[in-house]
């Protein structure tokens, strides 16, 4: 027997709660942490709250359309959707906006927009799709099938992984390969597999620092010459303090300083300094941390935790294969974007372009991060719950 609840009574309050929470966090860190940019080119000080808001009531919007179709439906449209991204990508490749040495905008008229941030959103689209058609047969247990499982997925995640890679967009097309990792894992393939690609990945970075090691004209065509200084001033910021290292320190630097209350909202002297580049942007964490201490940033790491098992609730909750794979490609995609930006922040990770969903100023990204949210909450409210078993 089903118990009939409206959609109104299914919608997840707790998740929209924690987004509400977070849009506030944000406007709070991007107020403060776009000061020293407001003052030095003599613009009003809450000219990026305004824009942020803008994108705010954009994403909400496309959230809720993202809600209002039955996500089983999003399988007739996954491969013109994938289909679509690719010609973006094509598009950006060729004719492109390029920006800090990199190819990844694309203009039309007055609206700049990078596509690579919806291409996340179609490629998990797929890639559910995908899995779905998989799995709704039973599959024997064998290595045999588990390898054409994930053959099948790295068809269609490495295109998009490639293009955005050559961009150069190292952050983002790790972000595909984080939605292709949550999709391997939701396919139930064997430990063994998972160890095999482990074991490749890690074959693959030691060759890299081989090719570094021995043939370094071959290994900068591979990793790109601004790529590879981050990564030396990941290893060792100090020895790199004058270039790319200046940035990783002061943000360290500025965290360090918040100790565990914070100096106060619009207090931090690191924030205010001007010292610390794209800070209202990639190191929006360096706000938090220097301005609401420990306290705070443990306050923005909670929030994010229960937003992320909120949507493994509802992935685990819902009797629709394909609808699991979709909130489970959004988990991956949420999961690698907070640990790689704080991470990034505090020395943990290589710096990259991510930004912190729904805190760092933007419009791309953001609007992306709500239609995820809108095609987990349409899983959530299209889940049918029934008092005596499952349904077959």
């Amino acid at each position: 027997m089903q118990e009939r609840k409206s959609s109104y009574q299914q919608l997840d309050y707790t998740l929209l709660f924690l987004l509400f929470v977070l849009m506030c966090i944000s406007l709070l860190a991007i107020y403060s942490g776009s000061s020293a940019t407001t003052e030095s080119f003599g613009i009003e000080p809450t000219y990026f709250i305004k824009r942020q808001i803008i994108w705010f009531g954009v994403g909400v919007i496309l959230m809720l359309a993202a809600m209002s179709i039955d996500y089983d439906l999003f399988k007739n449209f996954s491969i013109p959707l994938y289909s679509v991204g690719m010609v973006l990508l094509l598009l950006v490749h060729f004719f492109g906006t390029s920006k800090k040495g990199a190819q990844r905008w694309l203009e039309i008229g007055p609206i700049e927009f990078q596509p690579s941030e919806f291409v996340k959103i179609f490629v998990i689209i797929a890639l559910a799709h995908l899995l779905y058609t998989i799995t709704k047969t039973p599959r024997e247990k064998s290595f045999k099938s588990d390898f054409l499982v994930v053959g099948k997925i790295l068809a269609v995640g490495l295109p998009p992984f490639a293009f955005i890679l050559i961009q150069p967009d190292l952050g983002t097309a790790l972000v595909i390969g984080s939605v292709m990792f949550s999709m391997i894992l939701m396919a139930g393939v064997t430990y063994r597999m998972i160890g095999l690609l482990a074991t490749l990945v890690i074959s693959f970075i030691a060759f890299l620092v081989w090719l570094h090691n021995n043939y370094f004209e071959i290994f900068i065509n591979i990793i790109r010459e601004h790529q590879l200084s981050r990564i030396y001033a990941w290893l060792d910021p100090m020895a790199n303090i004058g270039g790319e290292g200046y940035q990783l320190y002061q943000a360290i630097q500025g965290i360090g300083a918040g100790q565990l209350y914070g100096s106060g909202f619009t207090q931090g002297a690191k924030t205010h300094s001007g010292t610390i580049p794209e800070l209202h942007t990639d190191f929006i964490f360096t706000v938090i941390g220097e301005e609401f201490g420990f306290v705070g940033a443990t306050v923005l790491i909670v929030v994010y935790f229960l937003l992320l098992y909120r949507m493994v609730i509802i992935a685990f909750s819902c009797n629709n294969t394909f609808g699991t794979y979709l909130v489970a490609g959004c988990i991956g995609l949420f999961v690698f974007q907070i640990f790689q930006n704080i991470g990034m922040t505090v020395g943990l990770m290589p710096i990259t372009g991510l930004a912190l969903p729904f805190i760092s100023y933007g419009g791309s990204a953001l609007i992306t991060s709500m239609i995820a949210v809108g095609i987990v909450l349409n899983v959530n409210i299209r889940t049918k719950h029934y008092m005596f078993g499952e349904e077959d």
